[in-house]
């Protein structure tokens, strides 16, 4: 039978138990919370330093052909995709104007011959003229407005009703609101750019000083293991990220080559937007597809049928050829948890979400590997 001291002490370690997991329950609580409430900007760093890994593996990939110190290929790197980044907003910008201009004047062609086709059939057309009919709605409220007034009459003296003060004060507030939506918008995108073209660019610069202070973070027991981790997790980006990089060449070399066989201009350009977007898996191909089946609609429905039946090509190329053969040397995930993943980050977070899934879901695989692996070596151990 334990002594009191033996039931004193069992029951101060149970008390010490309790105490220390209800508080690591509440930091663990408090850790989810500020996640949640501060996703986006976590999202951002995160993107930044994805950035950096990438550009310290094409640097570390230039560094086998030239031999020159890490800086000078870092700003080599950078001057290269610099220069493409510039040829493609100022290429991009014009070419896009141009599409929705084109696309346009063929939805409204193909609106009036599909209008005449009903009509010389003997089919009421009358529902494509939304605007006239509001015109009509509106003139006969206004010609029913006055009270003294006859139809067909018109009232000596009459002169246009302006509108009152508050009217054009109620307007004027509403298109400074929406100006100012636009232009906040506007510095928001471009603020989280050069945010993380900044932490890339610091990253990249000097990757051991981060590494080394991830490393000082975690506990003095534990930094053998954090240090198998974060290189785990950094030798697995690097190779995600080249191999995404050839599947998005991949994807605007094929996309541009079969847009100019079927003679759809600036085919260039819409093959450096789906390679662009193949950045995001399975999604990103959906929506290059669509903004290339658009842009074709201006040379007609032949070469619109033409661009689909191009975009099934290339989508069945990455998902089924590229994505089983490049990115299985990276990192293997069953498609299915990947999309459902993806799905479920772009829910809860939006586009960080969206465009961050993969990256994610490779590291939390790195460190669950990474623990079973340690807890059989710990199982075979203690055998």
């Amino acid at each position: 039978m334990p002594s009191t001291d033996e039931r004193l002490s069992a029951r101060n370690d149970l008390a010490w138990a309790i105490a220390v997991g209800g508080i690591g329950a509440v930091l663990f609580a408090a850790l989810l919370s500020i996640a949640w409430h501060f996703a986006a900007t976590l999202f951002l760093i995160f993107a930044g330093m994805l950035l950096g890994v990438a550009l310290n593996a094409m640097t570390e990939l230039l560094g086998r052909f030239i031999r020159l110190p890490h800086p000078l290929r870092l700003a080599l790197v950078c001057l290269t995709l610099a220069a493409a980044l510039s040829g493609v907003v100022v290429l991009g910008g014009t070419t896009l104007a141009n599409q929705a201009t084109a696309l346009s004047d063929t939805i409204k062609s193909q609106v009036g011959s599909v209008k005449a086709f009903l009509e010389k059939n003997g089919v009421d057309p009358s529902y494509f003229e939304f605007g006239t009919q509001a015109e009509t709605t509106s003139e006969s409220g206004k010609a029913a407005a006055p009270p003294n007034t006859t139809p067909g009459t018109t009232s000596p003296g009459a002169t246009p009703r302006l509108p009152g003060a508050s009217a054009l004060a109620s307007s004027g507030t509403a298109i400074i609101s929406q100006t100012f939506k636009v232009l906040l918008g506007t510095v928001s995108a471009v603020g989280n750019f050069f945010i993380v073209l900044f932490l890339g660019l610091a990253f990249a610069v000097q990757p051991s000083v981060y590494r080394t202070g991830l490393i000082f973070m975690a506990p003095a027991k534990y930094r053998e293991q954090a240090i198998a981790i974060i290189d785990r997790i950094g030798e697995t980006l690097e190779r995600w990220l080249l191999a995404q990089m050839l599947t998005m060449f991949a994807v605007f070399a094929v996309t541009w080559i079969g847009l100019a066989i079927i003679g759809i201009p600036s085919s260039f350009i819409l093959g450096i937007q789906a390679g662009l977007l193949a950045f995001i898996p399975t999604l990103g191909a959906l929506i290059g597809g669509l903004i290339v089946v658009l842009a074709s609609l201006a040379s007609g429905w032949v070469a619109a049928a033409s661009a689909f039946a191009l975009f099934l090509g290339v989508h069945t190329l990455e998902s089924y050829v590229l994505t089983p053969i490049i990115q299985r040397q990276a990192l293997n995930i069953p498609p299915a948890t990947l999309f459902a993943f993806q799905i479920l980050l772009g829910v809860v977070f939006g586009v960080w979400g969206l465009a961050l899934a993969l990256p994610l879901i490779a590291i939390a695989k790195v460190i669950i590997d990474y623990c079973k692996e340690d807890s059989s070596a710990s199982a075979k151990s203690t055998q």
